[in-house]
C-alpha cells in the first residue's frame, strides 16, 4: 500500500474533482487544485488498517468489517471495470484504470464512529492497534506515528460530521 490521503468534501462530485491530484497540497491555488481539509497517511488503507482502528474504537473483534467504501474513481461507468487480461490490454493509454490513483467514499457510519471516539480511551486503543498484525514489522519510531494519525483521523471525522460532509480516501499505490 502506498499513500492514502483522507479528506472531507460536501459531495461525491466535489470529492472527485481533479482525481489525478493528491488532496494534501501546500498551496492549492498555485497548482489550480481545490483546497481540501485533508491529511496524508502511510500504510493506512481503509479496508484493513483503518478498519482495525474503527473496530478497536467500537470495541468489537478486529475482523469485523466496519469500513464500507464506494469506489468513485476510477468508476465503472460508462466503461465496465476490465475483467480479463485482454480487456486490460485493450485499454487506451489514458484510461483511468491504468492509473495508480483511486478515490473511495467512506460510509457515514465510519465517519460517525470515528467522530464519536472517546478521547480518554484513545491511548489504549492506539496501543492495541499498534500491536495488530498489520504493524508487526514496524519499528518503535514507526509506531509513534500512529497516535497523531489516529487523532487527526478523529478530528477530520468530527469536522466532516459537524459540516454534514463525507469522508473520502484518495490513494496512490
Amino acid at each position: 500500500m502506498g499513500f492514502c490521503e483522507y479528506y472531507r468534501a460536501a459531495d461525491r462530485e466535489m470529492a472527485i474533482i481533479q482525481p489525478e491530484h493528491g488532496r494534501v497540497v501546500a498551496d492549492p491555488a498555485k497548482y489550480g487544485v481545490p483546497e481540501f481539509d485533508a491529511m496524508e497517511t502511510k500504510w493506512l488503507d481503509p479496508s484493513i488498517t483503518l478498519n482495525e482502528l474503527a473496530a478497536l474504537i467500537a470495541n468489537v473483534d478486529l475482523s469485523t468489517e466496519l469500513v464500507a467504501t464506494v469506489r468513485l474513481y476510477p468508476s465503472s461507468y460508462p466503461d465496465p471495470f476490465p475483467q480479463t487480461d485482454e480487456e486490460w490490454d485493450a485499454l487506451p493509454e489514458d484510461s483511468p484504470y491504468l492509473s495508480s490513483v483511486s478515490i473511495e467514499e467512506l460510509s457515514v457510519n465510519v465517519r460517525d464512529l470515528l467522530a464519536g471516539a472517546d478521547d480518554a480511551h484513545l491511548p489504549r486503543v492506539v496501543e492495541r492497534w499498534a500491536k495488530s498484525e498489520q504493524f508487526s514489522h514496524f519499528s518503535s519510531a514507526d509506531l509513534e506515528y500512529l497516535m497523531p494519525v489516529a487523532k487527526d483521523l478523529i478530528g477530520l471525522s468530527r469536522r466532516a460530521k459537524e459540516h454534514g460532509q463525507q469522508l473520502y480516501c484518495w490513494s496512490c499505490a
